[in-house]
């Protein structure tokens, strides 16, 4: 299942993070995700497994316009030259010379002229085709019309937190309105405690009503539950039958009954940080050359 972004790349719905995968593990996982279907590979400067990944790449022997490869900018990173550093930093640990899709990782409200000048050297990397695509990430409405206020190009994609506790449709219907595709990080909110009570999201009796009637597990719902509204996700994982698992949802289809059931699982209770609080001070992170 490919979607289709603004500027007519197609991008695999279904894709493969690697967010706190240990380096020393990463490759394994994303060696196995290949070998599984996966084609699309998200990772991020800052979680410091860009090498890693293209290692997994390289062994695999797909060929490289098989694989959809995306990767963040760092705040640290941000501003028109260190973001085109920032590409130089990314594809060298990755061992590509041009990426699929890259996108900012914050928004960075307090430094917002940082974030401009960022994403204006992401459009001019688009521009010169080293880059496919590109987009944001943890975009807010309010970040979003600021951004299209002073650069050209709209975001192909918008990574944001989005599973069934934590919907975000106000920026989901921001995202639409401009023809942006929104992407979810955490898509099976099972990483933490979403639920009120504390417990998983894998024990919700609706999730598990639901996978019941259709063989599949809680994951397996949610994750058919973004593709049907057409989000991209991006599960992570480090266990290759947990792997297997989220890319084997393919076969089923949701009915508008029980998509309406998960939508109202939504407590509006956000798990990541609040976008106007990742400032260079609190968040800070230099990162390594390649």
């Amino acid at each position: 299942m490919n979607l289709t972004l603004n500027n007519g790349v197609t991008m695999p719905a279904l894709g493969f993070g690697v967010f706190q995968a240990a380096p020393d593990e990463t490759t394994a996982a994303v060696t196995s995700a290949l070998e599984t279907g996966y084609r699309l590979i998200d990772t991020a400067a800052a979680y410091g497994n860009e090498r890693e990944v293209g290692e997994a790449i390289r062994r695999s022997g797909i060929a490289r316009d098989e694989i959809f490869i995306e990767t963040k900018v760092w705040i640290n990173d941000f501003g028109y030259d260190e973001t085109l550093h920032a590409f130089e930093k990314s594809t060298g640990k990755l061992g590509v010379d041009t990426l699929d899709l890259l996108i900012l990782h914050q928004a960075l409200p307090s430094r917002f002229d940082l974030t401009v000048g960022a994403y204006k050297a992401l459009e001019t990397l688009l521009a010169d085709g080293r880059v496919r695509a590109i987009g944001v990430s943890n975009f807010m409405r309010r970040h979003l019309d600021r951004l299209a206020g002073e650069t050209s190009v709209v975001p192909a994609i918008n990574q944001i937190e989005v599973h069934p506790y934590f919907q975000q449709r106000d920026v989901q219907k921001a995202d639409a309105a401009a023809g942006t595709v929104t992407q979810a990080w955490s898509p099976i909110g099972g990483i933490t405690a979403y639920r009120p009570n504390g417990a998983s999201a894998f024990d919700d009796e609706t999730l598990q009503a639901i996978g019941a009637e259709h063989g599949k597990s809680p994951a397996q719902v949610m994750l058919r539950w973004h593709l049907q509204q057409g989000r991209s996700a991006l599960p992570k994982s480090v266990r290759p039958t947990r792997i297997a698992e989220n890319f084997d949802v393919f076969d089923f289809e949701l009915t508008a009954d029980q998509l309406t059931a998960i939508d109202a699982l939504d407590t509006d209770v956000r798990r990541g940080p609040e976008p106007e609080d990742v400032t260079l001070e609190t968040f800070s992170r230099e990162i390594p050359e390649a």
